[in-house]
Formats: C-alpha cells, structure tokens, sequence
C-alpha cells in the first residue's frame, strides 16, 4: 500500500505519527510525497488545540473528495 500521512497539531503528533510511519514501514507499506499518489490516507491530529481542529476539517474535506473521484481507496 502506498500512504500519505498528514500531520496537524502539536509536537506530540510529530513524535506519534513518525512511529506511525515506522511501522508502516516495517509491514511492507510504503511512504508517497503527495496526498495524490497515495492508496491510503491518514490525517494525525489534535482534538485540543482549535486551529488544528479547524484545519483537520478542512483537509478531511479535501481528502475526503480525492476518496470520492476515486483516486484514494481509503481515508483514516
């Protein structure tokens, strides 16, 4: 599976979603540059902070069309 993962929010996310990654990694998937040329998509974000909450939405909605034409097979 090719992925892209989009990180919001604090630092902590950075640290999460390079774990993240990782293990990706280790089962065989395999990191894109660009929402576009992915399978899967995952958006790690912060319930607490309101701009990050704001921009998930927003990137949700973007990636939720990619979803829709049919370009991405999955969105978490």
């Amino acid at each position: 599976m090719k992925f892209y993962l989009h990180k919001l929010g604090c630092p902590k996310n950075d640290v999460d979603a390079d774990y993240i990654i990782a293990r990706l990694i280790a089962a065989g998937h395999h990191p894109v540059a660009s929402p576009e040329e992915a399978d899967s998509i995952l958006v790690n974000t912060c319930g607490f902070i309101l701009p990050a909450k704001e921009e998930s939405i927003h990137e949700l909605l973007r990636y939720g069309q990619l979803k829709g034409e049919g370009t991405v097979k999955t969105l978490y």
